[in-house]
Protein backbone atom coordinates (compact mmCIF):
# COMPACT_ATOMS: atom_id res chain seq x y z
CA UNK A 1 0.00 0.00 0.00
CA UNK A 2 1.30 3.58 -0.85
CA UNK A 3 1.15 6.85 1.73
CA UNK A 4 -2.10 7.70 -0.17
CA UNK A 5 -4.01 4.71 1.25
CA UNK A 6 -3.27 5.89 4.90
CA UNK A 7 -6.40 6.29 6.41
CA UNK A 8 -7.48 9.86 8.35
CA UNK A 9 -6.14 10.25 11.80
CA UNK A 10 -3.72 6.95 11.48
CA UNK A 11 -1.09 6.85 14.25
CA UNK A 12 1.90 5.74 11.72
CA UNK A 13 5.76 5.29 12.70
CA UNK A 14 7.84 7.72 10.01
CA UNK A 15 11.18 5.35 9.35
CA UNK A 16 14.24 7.23 8.49
CA UNK A 17 13.89 7.14 4.60
CA UNK A 18 10.69 8.97 4.51
CA UNK A 19 12.44 12.03 5.86
CA UNK A 20 16.06 11.67 4.40
CA UNK A 21 13.64 11.45 0.76
CA UNK A 22 11.30 14.08 1.90
CA UNK A 23 14.81 16.49 2.18
CA UNK A 24 16.66 15.16 -0.46
CA UNK A 25 15.97 15.52 -4.33
CA UNK A 26 14.93 12.08 -5.42
CA UNK A 27 12.62 12.65 -8.40
CA UNK A 28 10.33 9.62 -7.93
CA UNK A 29 10.07 9.30 -4.00
CA UNK A 30 10.69 12.95 -2.86
CA UNK A 31 7.02 14.15 -3.74
CA UNK A 32 4.83 11.34 -2.05
CA UNK A 33 7.07 11.47 1.21
CA UNK A 34 6.92 15.84 1.52
CA UNK A 35 2.65 15.03 1.08
CA UNK A 36 2.78 12.53 3.76
CA UNK A 37 4.64 15.05 6.44
CA UNK A 38 2.24 17.66 4.84
CA UNK A 39 -0.78 15.53 5.97
CA UNK A 40 0.99 14.68 9.39
CA UNK A 41 1.38 18.60 9.69
CA UNK A 42 -1.88 19.38 9.00
CA UNK A 43 -3.00 16.83 11.53
CA UNK A 44 -4.92 14.62 9.14
CA UNK A 45 -2.67 12.04 10.67
CA UNK A 46 -0.51 11.21 13.94
CA UNK A 47 3.14 10.82 13.41
CA UNK A 48 5.54 9.58 15.48
CA UNK A 49 9.38 8.31 14.98
CA UNK A 50 12.43 7.84 17.79
CA UNK A 51 15.17 9.37 18.28
CA UNK A 52 17.63 6.82 17.25
CA UNK A 53 15.63 7.74 13.62
CA UNK A 54 16.69 11.04 14.26
CA UNK A 55 20.63 9.86 14.43
CA UNK A 56 20.11 7.85 11.25
CA UNK A 57 18.44 10.70 9.40
CA UNK A 58 21.26 12.91 10.15
CA UNK A 59 24.09 10.74 9.35
CA UNK A 60 22.30 9.99 6.67
CA UNK A 61 22.26 13.72 5.30
CA UNK A 62 25.34 14.51 6.50
CA UNK A 63 27.10 12.28 4.44
CA UNK A 64 24.58 13.28 1.36
CA UNK A 65 25.60 16.82 2.01
CA UNK A 66 29.15 15.84 2.05
CA UNK A 67 28.85 14.37 -1.68
CA UNK A 68 26.90 17.38 -2.88
CA UNK A 69 28.69 20.02 -1.13
CA UNK A 70 32.53 19.13 -0.80
CA UNK A 71 31.89 17.10 -4.38
CA UNK A 72 33.12 13.74 -2.52
CA UNK A 73 31.87 10.47 -3.97
CA UNK A 74 32.60 7.08 -3.69
CA UNK A 75 31.23 4.59 -0.83
CA UNK A 76 33.81 5.88 1.76
CA UNK A 77 32.22 9.50 2.41
CA UNK A 78 31.97 8.91 6.46
CA UNK A 79 35.37 7.52 6.92
CA UNK A 80 36.24 11.03 4.74
CA UNK A 81 34.51 13.00 7.20
CA UNK A 82 36.20 11.21 10.37
CA UNK A 83 39.69 11.83 8.50
CA UNK A 84 38.51 15.89 7.59
CA UNK A 85 36.68 16.94 10.74
CA UNK A 86 36.81 20.29 9.59
CA UNK A 87 34.85 19.27 6.65
CA UNK A 88 31.85 18.60 8.78
CA UNK A 89 32.09 21.68 10.35
CA UNK A 90 31.18 23.22 6.27
CA UNK A 91 27.91 21.09 7.06
CA UNK A 92 24.60 22.81 7.76
CA UNK A 93 21.57 21.22 6.03
CA UNK A 94 21.84 18.14 8.17
CA UNK A 95 21.01 19.80 11.29
CA UNK A 96 18.51 21.94 10.09
CA UNK A 97 16.64 18.65 8.88
CA UNK A 98 16.34 17.43 12.72
CA UNK A 99 15.42 20.69 13.84
CA UNK A 100 12.76 20.38 11.49
CA UNK A 101 11.05 17.20 12.19
CA UNK A 102 9.69 18.04 15.43
CA UNK A 103 8.28 21.10 13.50
CA UNK A 104 5.86 18.74 11.50
CA UNK A 105 4.09 17.95 14.53
CA UNK A 106 5.82 13.99 14.56
CA UNK A 107 6.40 13.29 18.32
CA UNK A 108 9.85 11.86 18.60
CA UNK A 109 9.81 9.13 21.00
CA UNK A 110 12.59 7.61 23.08
CA UNK A 111 14.70 4.89 23.33
CA UNK A 112 15.47 3.07 26.67
CA UNK A 113 18.08 0.46 27.44
CA UNK A 114 14.74 -1.95 27.69
CA UNK A 115 13.99 -1.29 24.22
CA UNK A 116 17.05 -2.07 22.62
CA UNK A 117 17.25 -5.15 24.34
CA UNK A 118 14.21 -6.34 22.48
CA UNK A 119 14.83 -5.04 19.40
CA UNK A 120 18.05 -7.86 19.29
CA UNK A 121 14.98 -10.56 19.70
CA UNK A 122 13.01 -9.12 17.19
CA UNK A 123 16.48 -8.77 15.19
CA UNK A 124 16.92 -12.74 15.21
CA UNK A 125 13.12 -13.61 15.16
CA UNK A 126 12.63 -11.85 12.09
CA UNK A 127 15.53 -11.44 10.50
CA UNK A 128 15.60 -7.72 10.49
CA UNK A 129 19.10 -5.51 11.01
CA UNK A 130 19.39 -4.14 14.34
CA UNK A 131 17.90 -0.36 13.57
CA UNK A 132 15.01 -1.89 11.86
CA UNK A 133 14.06 -4.18 14.63
CA UNK A 134 15.02 -1.31 16.99
CA UNK A 135 11.96 0.75 14.97
CA UNK A 136 9.83 -2.60 15.86
CA UNK A 137 10.39 -2.77 19.23
CA UNK A 138 9.49 0.99 19.63
CA UNK A 139 6.22 0.56 17.45
CA UNK A 140 5.58 -2.40 19.87
CA UNK A 141 6.01 -0.61 23.13
CA UNK A 142 3.47 1.79 21.95
CA UNK A 143 0.83 -0.14 20.58
CA UNK A 144 1.73 1.21 17.22
CA UNK A 145 1.38 -0.90 14.02
CA UNK A 146 1.51 1.42 10.82
CA UNK A 147 4.99 2.42 9.32
CA UNK A 148 5.54 4.48 6.65
CA UNK A 149 8.78 3.22 4.91
CA UNK A 150 10.09 2.18 1.55
CA UNK A 151 12.09 -0.90 3.13
CA UNK A 152 10.26 -3.97 2.78
CA UNK A 153 12.26 -5.78 5.59
CA UNK A 154 9.43 -4.94 7.94
CA UNK A 155 6.76 -6.84 5.85
CA UNK A 156 8.27 -9.91 7.73
CA UNK A 157 6.59 -8.50 10.73
CA UNK A 158 3.34 -10.03 11.70
CA UNK A 159 0.78 -7.28 12.92
CA UNK A 160 2.58 -4.07 11.58
CA UNK A 161 0.79 -2.95 8.13
CA UNK A 162 3.89 -0.92 6.06
CA UNK A 163 2.81 2.18 3.88
CA UNK A 164 5.34 2.58 1.22
CA UNK A 165 6.24 5.89 -0.76
CA UNK A 166 5.04 4.62 -4.09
Amino acid sequence: MHFTALPANAAVFVDTNTFVYHFSPNPVLASPCHDLLDRIYRQQLVGFTSSHVLSDIAHRLMTMEAATTLGWTGPNISKRLRQQPAEIQKLVQFRQAILDVPRFGIQVLSVSLALVETATSLSQRHGLLSGDALIVAVMQDRALRVLASHDDDFDRVPGLTRYAPV
